[in-house]
C-alpha cells in the first residue's frame, strides 16, 4: 500500500478493528453518557467535507462554507442530498473517501425500490459499526456469547446487500470470540432444510436470519414435511418488513420458541447505511404493551397499527426530523406519558434486563422509535455516521 491516502485508510481500518475487538458491548452502548453525540456529528461532517470530493463540491455549488457549520442546529440546516442532485450527479469514485473507489473493498447493490438500484461501496472497517447491532441481538437476546450457535443466513445472496452483509457481520462476531458458525443457504428452502438436518444437532441453538414472510414460509414448509422445530432451539432475526405482535406470537409458537421478548429481533436499516437500529428485549416488551393498548399506540404514532420499534446508538447513527416525517423526538418526549414507567424501569412478564439498561443509561427519556426516514438514507440524506 503506497501513499498518504493508503496509510490513512489503513489507520482508519485499524482504529475500527481495535474499537470493535477491544471494547465490550456494555462499554460501547454506555459511551453516549460520556461523549457528546452532537459533537460526533459535527466531527464527522468536517471529516467528510475534507475527504469526500463529491460532498465538498455539493456544498460549494450551493455557496455553503463548511467552516461556518459549528453547531448541530447549523448542521441540520444544510441541504439534504438526494439521488438526482448528489448520488447520480457525481462519479461513484468521488462519492468515496479520497475520491478513490479502489479504497473500498466491497460494493453492494440496493433493491431498486425507488426505481433504479444503487451501488454502495464500503470497506470492512465500515462493517464493524453494523456488527455491533448484530452483537447486541446475539448477546443480549440470544446469549450467543456462551451458547454454540449456528447462524443460518436466509436473505438473498449475490449483489444484494442483505445476505452478504449479514454473513460478514456474523463472521466478525465469531472472530471476536463468539461461538458462532455461519452458513449461507440464502433463500432456498430445500438447502435450508438440508443445513438444519445435517448441522443443527451439533449446536445449542439455531438463528435464522431473513425476510419475515420468507422465514414464516420456511417454518410452515418445515412443519408440512414433519420437521420438529422445537428440537433446534430456534431464534429469529428479521429485516425488511414490519410485522404485528400477533404474527410474532404465531411464528414463535410454530418454532417452539420459549421467550417472546428474547427469541426474535427485528433490524431496521438501509442499503447505504446498513443496520441503523435493532429490537431489544426492552423494545419488544414496550411494543407488546402498545399492541395490547391501541389507545396508547394511537396517541404515540397517530394510528393503532404499530411501526417497527427499535433502539439505536446515538454515537453510531444520527437521526433528524425532516418536515415532520421522523418521529424520534416526539416519541422521546411522550413515551413515559403513555407507557407505564414501571414497564420501562422494571418490566414484568419475564423481562430481567433492568440492571443492564441502567448501566447503559437507557430509560424512557432515551428510547426512540424507528423513523420513516433517516439522515443517512435515500432519497434524502447527509453523510452517514460510520
Amino acid at each position: 500500500m503506497n501513499g498518504t491516502l493508503g496509510e490513512t485508510q489503513r489507520q482508519r481500518l485499524l482504529a475500527a478493528q481495535n474499537e470493535f475487538f477491544s471494547l465490550s458491548l456494555d462499554e460501547v452502548l454506555s459511551r453516549h453518557r460520556r461523549r457528546s453525540p452532537q459533537q460526533a456529528v459535527l466531527a464527522l461532517f468536517h471529516e467528510v467535507v475534507a475527504t469526500v470530493p463529491a460532498y465538498a463540491a455539493f456544498l460549494n455549488a450551493q455557496g455553503i462554507d463548511p467552516a461556518a457549520v459549528r453547531t448541530v442546529a447549523e448542521f441540520e440546516r444544510l441541504p439534504l442530498t438526494n439521488k438526482p442532485d448528489y448520488l447520480r450527479r457525481y462519479p461513484l469514485a468521488e462519492l468515496c473517501r479520497g475520491g478513490r473507489l479502489e479504497n473500498c473493498d466491497f460494493i453492494a447493490v440496493s433493491s431498486g425500490s425507488t426505481g433504479e438500484p444503487g451501488f454502495w461501496p464500503r470497506s470492512v472497517g465500515d462493517e464493524y459499526a453494523i456488527a455491533r447491532r448484530f452483537e447486541q441481538v446475539f448477546d443480549d437476546s440470544f446469549q450467543a456469547d456462551r451458547r454454540r450457535t449456528l447462524a443460518v443466513v436466509c436473505f438473498s445472496l449475490g449483489t444484494w446487500v442483505g445476505g452478504m452483509f449479514t454473513a460478514a457481520c456474523c463472521r466478525h462476531l465469531a472472530a471476536k470470540g463468539y461461538p458462532i458458525t455461519t452458513i449461507t443457504p440464502g433463500h432456498h428452502p430445500e438447502e435450508i432444510f438440508r443445513v438444519l438436518e445435517r448441522l443443527a444437532p451439533a449446536f445449542e441453538q439455531v438463528v435464522l436470519l431473513g425476510y419475515p414472510p420468507f422465514l414464516k414460509d420456511v417454518v410452515d414448509r418445515g412443519i408440512a414435511r414433519g420437521l420438529d422445530w422445537s428440537r433446534f432451539a430456534v431464534k429469529l432475526v428479521f429485516a425488511g418488513e414490519v410485522f404485528s405482535e400477533e404474527w410474532r406470537e404465531l411464528v414463535h409458537e410454530r418454532v417452539g420458541a420459549r421467550s417472546i421478548h428474547h427469541d426474535s429481533a427485528a433490524l431496521y436499516g438501509t442499503a447505504d447505511a446498513g443496520v441503523l437500529g435493532n429490537e431489544t428485549p426492552l423494545s419488544v416488551c414496550i411494543r407488546r404493551y402498545l399492541a395490547a393498548n391501541p389507545a396508547a399506540a394511537r396517541a404515540l404514532f397517530g394510528e393503532s397499527r404499530l411501526p417497527t420499534l427499535v433502539q439505536y446508538d446515538p454515537l453510531s447513527r444520527h437521526f433528524e426530523c425532516v418536515d415532520g416525517t421522523v418521529g424520534k423526538i416526539p416519541l422521546r418526549r411522550e413515551l413515559t406519558r403513555y407507557v407505564p414507567s414501571d414497564l420501562i424501569s422494571q418490566p414484568k412478564k419475564g423481562f430481567s434486563h433492568a440492571p443492564k439498561m441502567r448501566s447503559r443509561g437507557i430509560s424512557g427519556s432515551t428510547f426512540s422509535m424507528t423513523p420513516s426516514r433517516t439522515s443517512s438514507g435515500s432519497p434524502t440524506a447527509r453523510p452517514p455516521m460510520a
